[in-house]
């Protein structure tokens, strides 16, 4: 650009205009060469960036890679920037058009089913009316093992989730949550007791230590819930259900190296 503004205004030789500007005739004379797959490149980071509007360019090579791309992700934050796109701050919320057929312990977690966190997340339907997602995760693998809107919550409530989730997933040796009334009714700790898992009430007034949940609640806060006008309890169950399958399969997660927590396998035919 400077070789040649410099030739247009003082009518000189890209030779001497290059020496004016102290850069080489060869990297003047340079003409990127476009490769193969860019125009379907850019198209394909485009429509992902649509899809999954809160993500960024590395989540955005990650899920190319899972596509089967050889791109890394210098490449792409070169397109991204070329495109214009970026990350909105905030993101407009849209209604959905349904159809008819439609004791505190510091313990890290060493493996899947042995430390398990639970939490509230609190929101709104269209008409005001309060809800709140029980999420519980497995945080060793990130893995979403429930989340689920109800208007109330009682410690019956979670025992029966609890339940359900101890018959498919197997009983962790922990479960880690605030000192809500919820959590830490003597009906639960006792049912737990039972069962020999051990419950870890964080410090209170110290949510960081619930840390791996509360992360999951900003992601689902910032990725979902601010995203979308609920107007029913059953939409909110549907929503969250197709959510929490992307975040579970789908989502790289940057401390899982870019991986989901839990990828879909795909078996190959003989």
């Amino acid at each position: 650009m400077a070789v040649r503004q410099a030739q247009e205004k003082y009518r000189l030789s890209q030779r001497r205009a290059c020496r004016a500007v102290q850069i080489s005739q060869r990297v003047a004379r340079y003409q990127p060469v476009k490769r193969e797959d860019e125009d379907d490149l850019r198209s394909r980071i485009i429509e992902l960036a649509c899809n999954y509007g809160r993500y960024g360019y590395r989540r955005i090579t990650a899920l190319l890679h899972a596509e089967g791309w050889r791109v890394n992700h210098k490449r792409v934050e070169r397109i991204w920037r070329e495109e214009g796109l970026k990350v909105p701050q905030k993101q407009p919320k849209r209604r959905r058009l349904w159809l008819n057929d439609g004791s505190c312990i510091r313990l890290r977690p060493e493996h899947k089913n042995h430390v398990w966190s639970y939490d509230f997340v609190e929101d709104k339907l269209s008409n005001k009316r309060k809800v709140r997602w029980l999420n519980i995760i497995d945080e060793y693998s990130r893995e979403c093992l429930a989340s689920i809107p109800r208007r109330s919550w009682k410690h019956q409530d979670i025992i029966e989730t609890l339940s359900g989730l101890f018959i498919t997933k197997g009983c962790p040796a922990y479960i880690r949550s605030d000192n809500g009334s919820e959590f830490t009714a003597i009906v639960l700790r006792d049912w737990l007791r039972e069962l020999n898992i051990g419950t870890a009430y964080i410090e209170p007034g110290s949510p960081w230590e619930n840390g791996y949940c509360e992360s999951f609640n900003a992601r689902m806060r910032d990725e979902f819930l601010n995203g979308e006008i609920l107007d029913t309890l059953t939409e909110a169950e549907i929503l969250t259900r197709r959510w929490v399958n992307t975040y579970n399969t789908v989502r790289p997660h940057s401390s899982l190296g870019y991986r989901p927590p839990a990828p879909q396998a795909v078996l190959k035919s003989a």
